[in-house]
């Protein structure tokens, strides 16, 4: 399944892999894709939902009811919703992110592609990652699917992960091997 060199704990690949085994016996791959790309997307820019998910103050009645709550209104699928019940109510909520990683991961595969992961400084323009696609199409030689994640503490470029291999072009790390090479040359 899931590429070991991914870094996916054991719990997010097997409560990934049964979703993914789930959505593709009913065809429904597409949806519980959108509505897991949307749900990261509400982690992603909620600080609130963030410190939910990864809090193990809540009960799992309180997680679940939350959960219900939300997944009606952002009228996510009942695959996506019910997913994100039972994860609630066994108290998994925490490893939520790393499941919708895995989930990406063994769809990719499924569909012939590899994933890579993108930090970016700031949003990406859809020219762009269609340029970042093409360029590690040439490398890699498979269709690529990128996720990228904004993270403007590196200040500037993109760090890469494909499997194993990782590019860092970012400033933040520019600027502290010259920082290194200066405290040396002092």
């Amino acid at each position: 399944m899931a590429d070991a060199s991914q870094h996916v704990s054991g719990v997010a690949e097997r409560y990934a892999s049964s979703l993914f085994e789930l959505a593709l016996e009913e065809g429904a791959v597409p949806a519980v894709t959108a509505d897991l790309d949307r749900f990261q997307a509400m982690l992603d820019e909620s600080d609130d939902l963030k410190r939910f998910v990864l809090s193990p103050v809540f009960s799992a009645e309180e997680q679940v009811g939350a959960i219900e709550a939300l997944a009606k209104k952002a009228g996510f699928g009942a695959y996506v919703t019910n997913f994100l019940k039972l994860v609630a109510s066994n108290r998994r909520l925490f490893a939520l992110p790393g499941m919708i990683k895995a989930f990406r991961i063994i769809a990719a595969q499924h569909r012939g592609e590899i994933s890579a992961e993108v930090t970016s400084a700031h949003a990406l323009t859809q020219a762009q990652e269609d340029e970042l696609k093409a360029a590690l199409k040439g490398v890699t030689g498979k269709d690529v699917t990128i996720v990228v994640t904004v993270d403007p503490s590196i200040l500037g470029g993109l760090i890469v992960k494909v499997g194993s291999r990782q590019i860092d072009t970012s400033l933040r790390t520019k600027l502290s091997t010259l920082k290194l090479a200066l405290k040396e040359v002092g």
